[in-house]
């Protein structure tokens, strides 16, 4: 059976050259990089080289770069660790409707203990509007948190104006960047961040490790204590593995991001169109063009259950998502699409495709063949569809 992953959103496979130099870290360059011997110093300078590789892929200066465990420990850091550092000066906190769980139950849960929360709608292909933003700014904000690009329908969000704004008004401002590093260019002195946060494992590098850029004079409050690593922004002994394996796939994907994204974009729009052409009652979620990621693939098909179409794509070896990985296991509509207006009837029958490196024509074909049998046969059984066909021949 011909198996094809689809889901690159969720995870990548590591990158071979990263496996390998990973494995030295494990076996041979074993130090700890706080220790002042020579097995100490070995690996204290390549933690820094690492950190130097992150920091590249998003025109940071290394020391603005802190390591965590991955991107929801650095949402964490940095969305509780402003509050904490600036209660004093305020307590208003602005995010989008379509932010990771990661962002919005951070926000939330500072929203139960004393803070205030706006959160602004999308507009119907899931992008946030700066006027919208505008509004809300009030005399006591103090964080703006708002993800470069959604990770299930890869809009892509007007950054560096919203930056400006955050600027302007002396508001720190946080963007989740997860799903778009190592796809389209980051910057952050152009899209005037202070802080930003990127994982490992989506970008073919390892699950576990993250980074939290921190502009130079931006103050957060550490989240864990102890021997003050990090610059004492994030105690605990790094892991080394992990952060080696993230540098040399962050310097690989400065490298191979234009060719990825041009492959990408024509598998992209290859496989949308196609399901908009085989099969009825089809809906794209997300914009289409330049405001959305490279390789993702979002549409609901009515008149069937999004579940049901991820257990059959499953059964003949096709992996996709209906959403995030997060939460793929929950039956509730995804709130990215209910956020974009969607119904819940048609939320229900999102599938999200996202593509990788490895991915070719071939796969494409192979989905395009699959999907429309498998949506005939499910529709079969649905007395909603049977109902569209009855009126159809009245």
């Amino acid at each position: 059976m011909r198996r094809v992953y689809l889901d690159h959103s969720a995870t990548t496979p590591v990158d071979p050259e990263v496996a390998a130099i990973m494995m030295t870290y494990y076996t041979e360059k074993y130090g700890n990089p706080s220790s002042v011997h020579g097995f100490g110093r070995e690996t204290k300078q390549a933690l820094e080289q690492a950190r130097n590789q992150v920091a590249e892929l998003i025109g940071a200066a290394s020391r603005e770069i802190t390591f965590t465990s991955g991107g929801t420990e650095a949402d964490n850091l940095a969305i509780l660790g402003t509050a904490e550092a600036l209660r004093k000066k305020g307590k208003h906190i602005i995010t989008s409707c379509i932010e990771h769980h990661a962002v919005l139950e951070t926000c939330e849960y500072l929203e139960k203990n004393g803070f205030d929360l706006t959160v602004i709608p999308v507009d119907e292909e899931g992008i946030i509007s700066v006027d919208e933003v505008r509004k809300a700014i009030r005399p006591d904000t103090i964080l703006i948190t708002v993800m470069h690009a959604n990770n299930e329908v890869g809009s892509i969000q007007p950054i560096a104006e919203i930056g400006k704004l955050a600027k302007e008004h002396g508001i720190v401002f946080h963007v989740d960047a997860v799903q778009s590093l190592g796809k389209i260019p980051i910057n952050v002195e152009e899209m005037n961040v202070d802080l930003l946060t990127v994982s490992g494992h989506k970008i073919y590098g390892p699950k576990g490790v993250g980074a939290l850029y921190v502009r130079k004079g931006v103050r957060i409050v550490p989240l864990i204590h102890g021997g003050g690593q990090e610059r004492k922004r994030r105690s605990g002994t790094e892991n080394m593995p992990g952060i080696i394996g993230f540098g040399k796939a962050c310097e690989l994907a400065g490298q191979r991001m234009a060719d990825d994204a041009e492959k990408q974009i024509k598998l992209r729009d290859k496989l949308m169109n196609g399901i908009v052409e085989r099969i009825e009652y089809v809906k794209v979620n997300g914009p289409v063009g330049e405001k959305r990621l490279p390789n993702n693939v979002n549409v609901s098909i009515r008149y069937v259950e999004g579940e049901s179409l991820l257990l059959s794509l499953d059964m003949l070896g096709i992996a996709a998502s209906s959403g995030s990985a997060c939460t793929s296991g929950s039956l509730d509509p995804s709130h990215v699409l209910l956020g974009m207006g969607l119904i819940h009837e048609i939320a229900h029958g999102s599938l999200r495709f996202s593509l990788g490196r490895q991915n070719t024509e071939e796969d494409i074909d192979y989905v395009l063949e699959q999907l429309p049998k498998i949506v005939e046969r499910l529709r079969m059984m649905s007395p909603l569809y049977d109902q569209v066909i009855h009126s159809k021949k009245a």
